[in-house]
């Protein structure tokens, strides 16, 4: 695995090095480079579909002088682990240069300790990428770095997704291709703030905030200050807190030291105290002054409510509010909604256990662990042999027959997205002898797909887009299966309903969607690789359901998934929206690669 780094002068620096290839990167060059084959993706997808919804991403920043500031980043990636799994990074700076270390992979395999002994400042600027922008490359890996127009540089870490992206990027010009690859909405924020001509990042933050539409927690820097931002509507969390800044000798610098993190248990990993939210629409500066706070846009909240369902560690707190103990909460009004007579409540684990917990203490029937999860199966593992691929969730789930056998059982598990993992559990545990499987999903039917940073993007992805809960069942195998309401979910979570993000369950979208938004999928800026107008009018064609010639000619099977792709498609038998030969010239069943 090849890592490099590169440090930037900012403005008040002497002296220019040569830029590096890949901005804010070195480079030599190829580590972590995107050379999956087409079998390798599709077996880390059924693994991806497995682990269930995936978030967007983790962000951490910290301004503390006289700290370890890289170990105390790589604590907060390590505790942020969970929102993002495809690549991790951190932008370290000392008040002259910012230096930029990132790589595909885990947080334990992209940092050494000789790596991070080599990163020192006084702030940084950290992330765990989960790709719903542009693909797992690792010129897409984050933090984001520019060289800004004015001298010094921005390093920059986004969780969410923006809706028009597009627009910013048409707006922005070549500028957006000068020198780099990467291919995401997080790349355009830290070039739209880098291009800015006025004076000062602050400035530039408070024009360019109000012109982003859809979800963005941004954690970012220049070399001598942290900033924090967060959309209008709140969507991902964002938190502040203080840490104790008391050196060995027993000083502390005025200011005092602060860390901004995705959630708050990344706060208590590093010793830090919780202070308050970043609240929507607001601008933190945090500077050797302390936290200075600015408003780009009036706040108008909409929490995501799948933090509370799935997205969040359940040890962090959101809005005031437990994750675990909204989790809790959620099992004991799913045993009131939709009782059933068993001899054992299980859990699909980790996820699964709070709400288990929960339904067996509402209804009375013992709580059991039936099923023992590998918690070591992920991305880096030896690619199985076809027949070890064919037993599918085996890899990751294994039940106790002892515990199963002879026993009707309810199975507590916290969504359903696609289906496949509960399909293939459902048999699993009929294999180990359960008499009955009773499935209870402590989150209402996802129907809608989301754009604000949830990889399901698609209603082609979601099993309970076009299925009513009795044809779920029959398509799961169950005796019997039931969702919570969505008023139970949103009670158990403590938040008041109108400030609630709750789209992926009932379709309504705090941020208004286009076509263009709604047709964008993941790629949406690698398609603009070949020109802007060309993406337009596939993305166009595509919506009216007619098939265009590629210079005259037939389009190929690859041309059709580039369509399935602008689309956010994965094969076109996804979804029947291709008339006339289309069906012909796309084999079935075929992938983009």
């Amino acid at each position: 695995m090849t890592k490099g780094t590169a440090a930037t002068p900012d403005a008040g620096g002497s002296g220019s090095p040569t830029p590096p290839t890949e901005p804010g990167c070195t480079t030599g060059g190829t580590g972590g480079r995107d050379t999956v084959g087409t079998d390798d993706r599709a077996w880390e997808r059924e693994l991806r579909d497995e682990a269930g919804p995936q978030d967007a991403c983790g962000v951490f920043g910290i301004w503390a002088p006289g700290e370890d500031i890289a170990n105390l980043t790589y604590y907060g990636l390590y505790a942020l682990q969970h929102r993002g799994q495809e690549a991790a990074g951190m932008a370290v700076a000392d008040g002259r240069t910012i230096v930029v270390f990132k790589e595909l992979g885990l947080v334990a395999q992209v940092f050494d300790e000789r790596t991070l002994s080599s990163l020192s400042g006084h702030l940084a600027v950290g992330h765990t990428r989960y790709s719903t922008t542009g693909s797992s490359t690792w010129e897409n890996a984050q933090p984001s770095y520019r060289t800004a127009r004015l001298g010094g540089g921005v390093a920059l870490a986004h969780n969410g997704n923006l809706t028009n992206i597009l627009e910013l990027a048409e707006g922005l010009g070549e500028s957006r291709d000068a020198g780099m690859n990467a291919t995401t909405d997080s790349d355009l924020i830290t070039a739209l703030l880098a291009e800015h001509p006025g004076p000062t990042l602050v400035e530039a933050a408070l024009d360019v905030l109000p012109r982003l539409r859809g979800a963005f927690s941004l954690v970012f820097s220049d070399a001598a200050t942290v900033y924090a931002a967060r959309d209008t509507h709140g969507i991902h969390p964002l938190v502040l807190g203080r840490l104790d800044g008391r050196t060995e000798g027993g000083t502390e610098h005025p200011s005092g030291s602060w860390v901004v993190a995705s959630e708050t248990c990344a706060l208590d990993i590093v010793g830090a105290t919780f202070v308050r939210e970043v609240e929507p629409g607001e601008l933190l500066v945090i500077d050797e002054a302390g936290p200075r706070s600015l408003r780009f846009a009036p706040a108008d909240r909409h929490g995501c409510l799948f933090e509370f369902v799935y997205l969040a560690r359940p040890d962090t707190t959101i809005a005031g509010r437990s994750v675990h103990a909204t989790r809790v909460e959620t099992g004991r009004t799913l045993a009131r909604e939709a009782p059933v007579e068993a001899d054992l409540v299980i859990p699909v684990p980790q996820s699964g256990v709070p709400a288990a917990v929960g339904y067996a203490e509402a209804s009375g029937i013992p709580f059991g662990e039936g099923l023992v999860k590998n918690s070591y199966v992920g991305r880096t593992f030896i690619q199985p042999s076809q027949k070890i691929r064919q037993r599918g969730i085996r890899l990751k789930l294994n039940p106790l027959r002892e515990v199963i056998e002879g026993r009707r059982l309810v199975v507590v598990d916290d969504s359903i997205v696609r289906g496949n993992t509960q399909r293939a559990l459902v048999r699993m545990l009929r294999e180990a002898g359960a008499a009955e499987v009773h499935v209870r999903i402590s989150s209402p039917p996802v129907r809608w797909p989301c754009f604000y940073g949830i990889d399901f993007a698609t209603r082609a992805e979601l099993i309970a887009s076009g299925l009513g809960v009795e044809e779920i069942r029959a398509s799961l195998g169950a005796d019997s299966l039931a969702y919570v309401s969505l008023d139970g979910l949103v009670e158990a979570s403590r938040q008041p309903a109108n400030e609630l993000c709750r789209a992926c369950f009932d379709g309504v979208y705090p941020v208004p969607l286009t076509d263009s938004d709604r047709l964008g999928g993941k790629h949406q800026l690698e398609a603009m690789g070949s020109g802007a107008a060309t993406g337009a009018a596939l993305a166009e064609a595509f919506r009216r359901r007619v098939v265009i010639g590629m210079n005259g000619a037939d389009p190929s099977p690859d041309a059709l998934d580039e369509l399935a792709g602008l689309a956010g498609l994965d094969t076109l038998e996804d979804m029947a929206v291709i008339d006339g030969p289309a069906a012909d010239a796309a084999p079935a069943g075929s992938r983009r690669s």
